[in-house]
């Protein structure tokens, strides 16, 4: 069974973390479940929805907004990934395998460990957060690490499990989002010139009406007017 038997460091770590929950009060078991199995993942999606309130009221606003509708279809598309790598990988929780664990969550029996689902869905989401607003991102790099604390501290995953739920979300966010963005901005920009525009563009539809009711400067005869296109903004803010 391939990767059943875990290195020692791997095994010690996990240990270690789980061991926390054996000297914590009963209380504390509970919410770090909670955090671990449900809040974090809330606390994600309240982020995806701020970001989405101040990328509406970007200049960039549709390249802003695919951008974060990109973050939830990372996600799904990591997941779809780890099917299989699951299924390879055939590796079984470690309470399976090992005795001595604190484990504060049922109903994980017959499930694969590796990778951890709620590791790969926190750091998807993360990292494509961070490509849009790189203050939201941060916070978000904070709870998936967090997240992946609270798995081991469940005792439901081993670290490399964890450690294999981040990288295979940032990979699937790195090296997708060219071809994503590719079809969601033109998408976002379609819709910003439609009634549902306030989806995209705080304000309604954008019409590319200049300032000041559309009125020209009149130029003056001899004068060389140049005018220098509007700067793209960066896409992370």
């Amino acid at each position: 069974m391939p990767l059943a038997d875990t290195s020692d460091p791997d095994l010690g770590l996990l240990y270690a973390v789980n061991g926390l929950a054996k000297s914590s009060p009963g209380w504390l078991d509970a919410l770090v479940s909670w955090i671990g199995e449900y809040g974090i993942l809330l606390g994600l999606a309240a982020l995806c929805l701020t970001g989405w309130l101040q990328a509406r009221r970007r200049p960039d606003a549709p390249v802003a907004v695919a951008g974060l509708l990109w973050a939830p279809l990372a996600v799904t598309v990591a997941e779809l990934a780890n099917l299989p790598i699951a299924a390879i990988v055939n590796r079984p929780r470690p309470f399976v395998d090992h005795t001595g664990l604190d484990v504060l969550v049922a109903g994980k029996e017959g499930t694969h460990s590796f990778v951890s689902d709620h590791s790969t869905m926190s750091m998807g989401i993360a990292v494509a957060l961070f490509l849009v607003n790189r203050r939201l991102g941060w916070i978000a790099g904070g709870l998936a690490l967090l997240q992946g604390f609270c798995r081991m501290f469940m005792g439901v995953h081993y670290p490399t499990d964890v450690i294999g739920g981040f990288a295979l979300a940032t990979a699937v966010v790195l090296l997708l989002a060219p071809i994503a963005m590719a079809v969601l901005v033109p998408l976002c920009h379609a819709v910003a010139r439609t009634a549902a525009a306030p989806l995209i563009v705080a304000g309604g539809r954008r019409t590319g009406t200049p300032k000041g009711g559309g009125r020209r400067r009149r130029a003056v005869p001899g004068q060389v007017r140049a005018e220098d296109p509007p700067r793209e903004p960066d896409l992370a803010a």
